[in-house]
């Protein structure tokens, strides 16, 4: 390929809607172009780049077995319906209709549609296990897109999904899936932990996440110290988190709950500073409406005042929620902002509380009256016995640097990036949808379940993010746009020549190849090479021809070396096998 005959609008200004590195490179090197929030075009280099995190991925997944396949985009909202996930999802949920009026919604993923698929065509164990997987464009109305490819709107997965008969067989796949993801990532040249993971909306039982620590990255890796132990921090457990009940509450001598004035605090520091008193002192309570979409439940999650409720270990215990609405929560009796635990006592409402927050003896918390808070509350004195039956006493919080693991090791705390997440997903869909078989004895049994995903854009987020510096990008071989870039001094006469031959060479060779014909100061040329970053740069200039020499640098360092020019083609077909 020759730059001018190819797209690459490379800047010099750093865009300012871009906040983070990739971001950044991305647009300079002319990598994407934002269409819309959340929504790019795919420019060559960009594109190549991703294409080859394609054969990675499928070279991989068809080495374990997978068959691919291609599912469409737009999908029936009465099959998610069905499971349910059409509320679940929420406003994620791009929906539509079409000109008879039928719903329809763009897929975020396809649990739903492969189920579908296999229930209509698989009838015996006979022609179990079987995994499919597909490489495809999805959809999330994501209320704030931002960070490039981190949290788009339309993005590419792979996503892939295994059907068994037993629990030992979706464990076999679920492994071999787990071997291929660390492949890939290898391949791609990026880091990736796998953690524990909570399934989300996606369902199951049983998930692990891959992350690449980066300080850019939305998630939180959460790890012990002494490497046994590692978690996202929704799923991230402690020592001592549970095995409590209510009737664990310490005592504290009967007395009245005393009413202090606290005009405007509806957060836990300014009340602190006003009444003088430590997070620690405190319960926090937050309102929740559980079963949204059909009859609504009120909960009230409490946690102590330093601690902060993690939404996926509540819904492990109430199901799917949302935190409610502040209009439709004061409708109901809650005054957000200033609401204690004891609301239970007179509005109906599901009592969860963090077994931190139940061992403070006495604490301050909201008096359920706007602008009022209250001091002396303890749990057993002052909820009503009816509610204190229906309490739940669960681990419903983030986990802090002070906590411990559940092996009793310290714990450390990174940010990351999600690169994939598989899951054992169980009976869960094919319940729902009927996907059923007929075992050895003739019975019809409900397929088990898993679901593997991969975000090929993340992985490119991901090299960029942990492979840059002031100069622009430092492609992982395996996934740079081009292998090499031929940067003739001027690409005229003896010079073009042999910039020509050795293209065509090299490419004979499998090498991807990019000459830079522009009519450009060799600075520039310079300066373009670093900043789309491929890995291997060859200046032809007269001077070094002279003596039948050319300069090979490596991107990633600050000296050129002189090679033969006889030798060069084999040199660098050497340097890319030893790289890929």
């Amino acid at each position: 390929m020759y730059w001018t005959r190819t797209l690459i609008p490379t800047t010099r200004e750093t865009p300012a809607e871009a906040e983070i590195p990739s971001h950044q490179l991305m647009i300079r090197a002319g990598l994407i172009r934002q269409v819309s929030a959340g929504v790019y075009d795919w420019l060559p280099l960009g594109w190549r780049s991703l294409r080859k995190i394609f054969a990675i991925i499928r070279q991989e997944m068809n080495a374990i077995g997978a068959e691919e396949i291609h599912m469409p985009a737009l999908l029936p909202a009465q099959l998610w319906k069905r499971t349910r996930r059409y509320f679940d999802y929420g406003p994620l949920l791009f929906r539509l209709a079409d000109r008879k009026e039928a719903e329809m919604i763009l897929g975020p993923t396809h649990e739903e549609c492969v189920t579908e698929l296999v229930q209509a065509y698989v009838r015996s164990h006979k022609q179990l296990p079987l995994t499919l997987y597909q490489i495809q464009s999805k959809f999330r109305d994501e209320a704030r897109p931002r960070n490039g490819l981190l949290r788009v709107r339309e993005f590419f997965m792979k996503d892939a999904y295994s059907f068994h008969t037993s629990l030992e067989s979706l464990h076999e796949t679920y492994q071999a899936m787990y071997g291929a993801y660390v492949r890939i990532f290898r391949r791609c040249g990026v880091p990736a932990i796998p953690v524990e993971a909570q399934s989300g909306p996606i369902g199951g039982d049983a998930s692990h996440e891959f992350i690449c620590p980066c300080d850019s990255g939305e998630d939180v890796i959460v790890r012990s110290e002494d490497g046994s132990y590692a978690a996202n921090l929704e799923q991230a457990g402690r020592a001592d988190g549970g095995g409590r009940t209510l009737a664990d509450a310490p005592a504290a001598p009967p007395g009245e709950l005393h009413k202090i004035h606290t005009p405007g605090t509806t957060s836990i520091e300014p009340v602190c500073r006003l009444l003088h008193v430590q997070p620690q002192q405190m319960i926090k309570t937050l309102v929740f409406t559980a079963n949204a979409g059909e009859s609504r439940q009120w909960v009230v999650a409490c946690v102590r005042g330093d601690h902060e409720v993690n939404e996926a270990k509540l819904r492990k215990v109430v199901g799917n929620m949302e935190l409610a609405e502040d209009q439709m929560a004061r409708a109901a009796g809650f005054v957000i902002g200033f609401v204690g635990p004891h609301v239970v006592n007179r509005v109906q409402a599901r009592l969860v509380i963090d077994p931190d927050a139940l061992m403070v003896p006495v604490a301050v918390t909201g008096a359920n009256e706007a602008d009022w808070h209250v001091t002396n509350f303890n749990w057993k004195n002052n909820l009503s016995a009816a509610r204190c039956g229906d309490a739940v006493v669960a681990d419903i919080r983030n986990v802090t640097p002070e906590d411990r693991a559940p092996n009793g090791a310290r714990l450390t705390f990174h940010k990351g990036i999600e690169l994939g997440h598989v899951f054992k997903l169980g009976t869960k869909y094919s319940d729902v949808l009927g996907a059923t078989y007929l075992d050895e004895k003739q019975q019809s049994r409900p397929m088990i379940m898993g679901c593997y995903g991969i975000g090929p854009g993340r992985i490119m987020v991901a090299a960029l993010e942990t492979r840059f510096d002031a100069d622009g990008i430092r492609w992982p071989m395996g996934i740079a746009p081009f292998h090499v870039v031929i940067t003739p001094i001027k690409y005229e006469g003896r010079v073009k020549d042999i910039a020509d031959r050795l293209h065509t060479e090299l490419q004979q060779r499998g090498v991807d190849v990019l000459v830079d014909d522009r009519d450009q100061r060799p600075g520039v040329k310079f300066k373009d090479a670093d900043l789309i970053g491929i890995p291997l740069r060859i200046v032809i200039g007269e001077k070094g021809l002279s003596g039948g020499q050319v300069e090979l640098k490596r991107r990633e360092e600050k000296q050129a070396t002189l090679v033969a020019l006889e030798n060069l083609a084999d040199t660098v077909t050497n340097l890319i096998r030893a790289n890929v």
